[in-house]
């Protein structure tokens, strides 16, 4: 992570600045709070997010004492320089209830897609390979070792294939869901993180 610059953040009158906790992996946003320049910088020595309790007037190292720290990858200032985007690695749920993310009442609107769903899909299938494999199919294909979810990736991936080329929609659908599904659980069985998977994507990406 670069050296914290803090010239351009518009601390508001108490000094204060709002910043928003963003899940890496899945893209979730996570929380709202407040920072100083003195948590930015505990943030910035403990590669942990710090943040400023306004209820109780005190600098606050998010998760301490829970055990729920937020690992930060990122740091970004808004273009009006009056907000912070923290992208972090959650270590536990961020919200006091037990949620995973502090925004999960729906107050308007029926749910809608969610391009943050492979993220929580991501987070399900690690909680499901400690389950036992006789209660769950994830548990019992990654015990089974890589080969068994390589050969189900290629097995998918040739329905895929089957599907396209008869331009079956329905059944790419239901096809292509299997392929990322078996996909997810052959990156687990190899430990390989998501985010490598990110990573990687993004270094062929070329911005037009």
């Amino acid at each position: 992570m670069a050296n914290l610059d803090l010239k351009d953040v518009k601390f508001d009158s108490q000094g204060l600045v709002p910043v928003v906790a963003q899940d890496l992996t899945s893209g979730e946003v996570l929380m709202l709070a407040y920072g100083n320049a003195e948590s930015l910088a505990e943030t910035e020595r403990t590669g942990e997010l710090v943040l400023y309790s306004r209820s109780r007037k005190e600098i606050w190292h998010k998760g301490k004492t829970s055990g729920n720290r937020l690992k930060v990858a990122e740091l970004r200032l808004d273009c009006d320089g009056d907000a912070i985007l923290a992208i972090v690695e959650p270590l536990g749920p961020a919200c006091h209830t037990g949620n995973w993310s502090c925004f999960y009442r729906n107050i308007l609107g029926e749910p809608a897609g969610d391009g943050t769903f492979p993220g929580k899909l991501w987070r399900y299938l690690l909680k499901r390979k400690g389950a036992s494999p006789e209660e769950s199919y994830t548990a019992r294909l990654i015990s089974k070792g890589p080969s068994r979810a390589g050969q189900k990736v290629g097995e998918e991936g040739v329905e895929v294939a089957i599907a396209t080329a008869t331009k079956d929609r329905e059944a790419l659908v239901r096809e292509a869901a299997d392929l990322i599904y078996h996909l997810l659980v052959a990156l687990i069985s190899l430990d390989v993180p998501l985010n490598e998977l990110w990573r990687e994507l993004r270094s062929r990406h070329r911005p037009v």
